[in-house]
C-alpha cells in the first residue's frame, strides 16, 4: 500500500485541493444557468462539476506511463482472462486493481442520472461507462504507455458505474 501512495498520492492529494474549488465552479454554474433559464440550474451544475472531479483522477493515473520496461502495448481480448491473474496474486494488487477500476467511471454513473432524467437508465449509464472505457483503453494502446489494454478493464470500470447508479437510484427522481 506504501508503493501506491508514493505513485499516487499526489494524485490524491490534487483531487482533495480540487473539491472546494468544485464547490465554487458548481455554484458559479449554478448562477449562470438560473440566467439562461436552465432546467435543474442547481442540480445539473452540481452534477456536471462533480462528475469531472471525481473521474479526472482516474483517468490521470489510467493514462500516466507504466513500467518502462514492460512492452510498450500489450493486449487482454480474453474475457476474465486478466481478471483472474489478478486476483489469484497478492492480495494488496488485487485489492487496488480491482477497486481501481470499479471507481474509474463510479462518478459518472452516481451523477449522471441525477444531472438529466433521459439518462436515468441503468442501460444508458452501461453504454456511456462502456463507451468512456474502451476509448481509455484505445489511448492507453495507442499512445504506447507501457499498460495493458483489457477487456476485462472495460467490464470492471463499467461494472462500478451502474453499482454507483444503483447506489443513487432513489434520488434520480428527486
Amino acid at each position: 500500500m506504501l508503493l501506491a501512495w508514493d505513485l499516487w498520492g499526489h494524485v490524491v492529494i490534487a483531487t482533495l485541493l480540487t473539491i472546494p474549488a468544485g464547490w465554487g465552479v458548481a455554484h458559479l454554474l449554478t448562477r449562470w444557468r438560473e440566467r439562461s433559464n436552465h432546467p435543474e440550474p442547481a442540480r445539473t451544475a452540481y452534477a456536471d462539476v462533480f462528475i469531472v472531479i471525481g473521474t479526472a483522477p482516474w483517468l490521470w493515473m489510467i493514462l500516466t506511463p507504466g513500467d518502462p520496461s514492460a512492452p510498450d502495448r500489450a493486449v487482454g481480448l480474453v474475457p476474465f482472462h486478466d481478471l483472474a491473474q489478478v486476483v489469484t496474486g497478492p492480495a494488496a494488487t488485487a485489492f487496488v486493481q480491482v477497486g481501481g477500476n470499479l471507481l474509474v467511471f463510479a462518478a459518472l454513473g452516481a451523477l449522471l442520472p441525477l444531472r438529466s432524467q433521459k439518462l436515468a437508465r441503468l442501460k444508458i449509464v452501461a453504454a456511456i461507462a462502456a463507451a468512456g472505457s474502451l476509448t481509455v483503453e484505445l489511448l492507453q494502446y495507442g499512445l504506447e504507455l507501457h499498460r495493458v489494454s483489457s477487456v476485462d478493464d472495460i467490464l470492471l470500470n463499467t461494472t462500478g458505474a451502474v453499482l454507483a447508479a444503483v447506489m443513487t437510484q432513489r434520488w434520480w427522481a428527486g
